[in-house]
């Protein structure tokens, strides 16, 4: 009778880290997640390894619409306004790159960088058009563990979301993508955008309507919620059941809501009051 030699194959990773606490093997994400978390728990996997493999894992059930800038919130240089007004916008925004319109989103001519717009103050005369990078379109549908690869065989920082209409329908960075993973990465911009968010105003407070709705609760010690919003001016906006207009107020969970800015598509600023 003959058997065959135990197998000389060293075990990968997750293999070992299963046969601590498992003697079946892996048959689904469910069992991966349930195995790390418990070696987690026993202290195999520091706190910051345990969140971005949790993260990797989850980047594989998103698509493009989960995590895209929406349509509303995208920053483009329209060519069709004077230089100094894209590079102020440049200044202020602190991104690296944008989307080059001519009049709308719908009509994309390219990339530009922020680093490009400067060569303008050196060069009144250059035309902008010259400098564009070519665009990358995505659908909505698109999983992101496969833009990240695309972002990566394209060296690509950039994409537009399209609708099935083919609108542009938001805006996706590949920093979006690893924040999934990695867990938030803020520079100086964001620390100065986030504070700027909320601050105290007479009897009340001026609050941007992009504050999300965690930063105002953890701010007010509320507990304001609403599951189709993310910003505390989509909520108020859901309240009212319409675009809400400039001096218009509502009442919710103990706070007054004034409506201090906005256009034809959101509200921009609110002040707010305890009650």
């Amino acid at each position: 009778m003959s058997s065959e030699p135990p197998s000389t194959k060293p075990r990968g990773f997750f293999d070992r880290i299963t046969a601590a606490f498992h003697d079946d093997e892996l048959t689904d994400r469910e069992d991966l997640t349930r195995v790390l978390r418990e070696a987690r728990q026993r202290n195999l996997l520091a706190p910051d390894t345990y969140s971005m493999m949790e993260g990797a894992l989850k980047v594989a059930e998103l698509r493009a619409s989960d995590l895209m800038v929406p349509r509303a919130q995208v920053l483009a240089v329209d060519l069709a306004e004077p230089p100094s007004a894209w590079i102020r916008m440049a200044i202020e925004s602190g991104h690296s790159r944008f989307p080059a319109v001519e009049g709308d989103l719908d009509n994309v001519l390219g990339i530009v960088h922020a680093k490009d717009l400067l060569r303008l103050s050196l060069n009144p005369t250059l035309d902008v058009k010259t400098l564009l990078r070519q665009p990358r379109f995505i659908p909505e549908s698109q999983p992101i563990n496969v833009l990240l690869r695309d972002f990566k065989s394209t060296r690509s920082h950039m994409a537009l979301v399209i609708d099935e209409f083919g609108s542009i329908s938001g805006l996706i960075t590949i920093e979006d993508v690893l924040e999934q993973i990695v867990g938030e990465i803020s520079d100086e911009f964001d620390h100065e955008d986030k504070a700027g968010n909320i601050l105290p105003e007479g009897s009340g407070w001026r609050v941007k309507a992009l504050t999300p709705i965690d930063q105002f609760n953890e701010f007010f010690a509320s507990d304001l919620d609403d599951p189709y919003c993310e910003t505390i001016g989509g909520l108020v906006t859901d309240r009212f059941e319409h675009v809400p207009r400039a001096g218009e107020e509502i009442v919710e969970k103990g706070f007054r809501f004034k409506i201090l800015s906005a256009d034809e598509r959101q509200a921009l600023l609110l002040s707010v009051e305890r009650i």
